[in-house]
């Protein structure tokens, strides 16, 4: 009788501990960070796992950008997806035509009871990722701008001026060729992401039209306007730097980052958040802005938001709503965003953290890490600055790269290139609109 009574006080003690082991409502926050970033999102989340028992966070690495938000449709359509997934700045325009398919951050927020002042975050962000009329759809959590980094071992052995990273793209262009006929490296230069530095941000950071209808921030019926002279330079420029390999291509994305790290390359242009592999890798290097054409009148402008936000699924539970409100109050913290700036390379959303980090004299002691805050925030947009968005664009990207590929393959000029990029480009929009 002893045992038996023993045996079933501990299956009940047992119960009662798995139960309470679980009680915590589970949020699944789907993310495409790698390297030093991903370590930051594992942090994030312990610590907000630690900082209460109602909600417990778990991050779920799925891959690429593009990999992260197609297993996100398609978890959606099997009714599986996740709480918060992590959507690249491409993709607000698909998940914006997603109707009932995500909660706007703002509702999930005030329905919540969470205190939300969209005046405490970065205006340039927030305006992005908000309907016309100002209803935030996403958490800002990692914008970037884009920068030049630069190895200064490299440009020292070249016998360029290490204190001083080209400004425009010419004098990137004759940096890259120094670097690579003195031998200091392999290849002068290589970048990630042409697609959104050398198009979007070109046009932004250039004050340049790169389609119609505010670059569709206006309306759909968008044609795009890449083809321009400014753009076939700036390419063929490239194009023909590629023909000696002073100029490395390394993929569509992020890939040439490595090529970067190995020292093959002494210039290189990628996201402000790639910054965290770069100081992990111990390379002495250096930050400048993100150069810009000197045949561009009123240049420099503003740079526009790269990075990611984060998107909330619909169908969920009010509980699971909640958490996912009490994380994004986590993650509003001053000193959260701190670290996730000062860490990663990615922007402060809020202008107290902002202000909390130029205060502790991080600037001063690490020259560079203002630039990218200060590009986007240094004029006001105009309408060829505030953004590119399309219910497709990333089709519209795609069919980019394969012609930026055909051309540095030396299968097309510059020219030729952005002319089918332009009219394939304009027949993926009129098909996504039905037209």
């Amino acid at each position: 009788m002893k045992f038996h009574g023993f045996a079933a006080s501990l299956a009940a003690l047992t119960l009662f501990s798995t139960t309470s082991a679980f009680a915590a409502t589970q949020i699944s926050w789907w993310h495409a960070m790698t390297g030093a970033n991903a370590e930051v999102v594992n942090k994030i989340a312990k610590d907000f796992n630690a900082s209460q028992s109602e909600y417990e966070l778990m991050p779920v690495f799925k891959g690429t950008y593009p990999e992260t938000l197609n297993a996100g449709i398609a978890a959606f359509r099997a009714g599986q997806a996740p709480e918060i997934m992590q959507v690249f700045d491409v993709g607000t325009g698909v998940m914006m035509a997603a109707e009932g398919a995500v909660k706007p951050v703002a509702d999930v927020l005030t329905e919540a009871g969470a205190k939300f002042d969209k005046a405490a975050y970065l205006p340039g962000i927030v305006a992005y990722y908000s309907k016309p009329d100002g209803t935030m759809l996403s958490f800002p959590y990692n914008s970037s701008s884009p920068i030049l980094y630069y190895n200064k071992d490299i440009f020292q052995k070249a016998g360029l001026d290490v204190n001083n990273p080209p400004k425009t793209w010419n004098e990137v262009w004759d940096a890259a060729k120094k670097i690579k006929s003195s031998g200091a490296a392999p290849c002068g230069y290589t970048s990630t992401w042409l697609t959104w530095i050398h198009l979007e941000n070109f046009a932004a950071w250039n004050n340049v039209p790169w389609a119609t209808q505010e670059n569709g921030l206006a309306g759909g019926d968008v044609e795009l306007k890449i083809n321009a002279p400014l753009y076939v330079n700036h390419f063929q420029a490239l194009a023909d730097l590629a023909k000696d390999g002073t100029f490395k291509y390394g993929g569509r994305t992020s890939e040439a980052k490595q090529i970067f790290l190995a020292g093959e390359c002494g210039i290189f242009t990628e996201s402000s958040g790639g910054l965290g592999d770069i100081v992990k890798s111990g390379m002495n290097y250096g930050i400048g802005q993100l150069p810009y054409d000197s045949d561009a009148p009123g240049a420099p402008q503003n740079t526009t938001p790269g990075g990611a936000s984060l998107w909330v699924f619909g169908n969920k539970t009010p509980e699971q709503y909640k958490g996912v409100a009490a994380f994004f109050t986590y993650l509003s913290q001053t000193d959260v965003q701190q670290y996730l700036h000062e860490k990663s390379g990615y922007l402060p959303v809020t202008l107290a953290a902002y202000e909390a980090t130029k205060k502790s004299g991080f600037y001063e002691k690490n020259p560079g890490r203002e630039t990218p805050i200060l590009q986007m925030m240094g004029k006001a947009p105009t309408e060829n600055s505030k953004g590119v968005r399309l219910p497709n664009l990333p089709q519209v990207r795609d069919i980019q790269n394969e012609e930026f590929e055909n051309m540095l393959a030396g299968k097309q000029t510059a020219q030729q290139a952005l002319d089918n990029a332009v009219k394939r480009g304009n027949a993926a929009i009129k098909e996504a609109l039905g037209n």
